[in-house]
């Protein structure tokens, strides 16, 4: 008997959100960055696996935080490279 376990449901996992291609284009528009800019998370992530994301996606990570009150982070999602 094997429970699955949600990533996303553990207190120190921050919420992960796969934008639409609006919200990244107003992303990119209001910082007036490109994809290059952005940090990168793998595909194979716990918390991206989870959220179904794929390579070329971009996730929203949502963190409360005790001075911002709620502190938003972007990652391009990519392929890990083969060894």
């Amino acid at each position: 008997m094997s429970a699955k376990l949600n990533v996303l449901d553990h207190d120190m996992v921050p919420d992960h959100q796969i934008m639409s291609e609006d919200e990244v284009s107003e992303l990119f528009t209001k910082y007036n960055i490109t994809t290059d800019h952005l940090p990168k998370i793998y595909h194979d992530d716990p918390a991206v696996k989870t959220i179904g994301a794929e390579a070329d996606n971009v996730i929203r990570i949502i963190r409360e935080s005790h001075t911002a009150g709620r502190a938003e982070s972007y990652r391009l999602v990519v392929k890990r490279p083969k060894k």
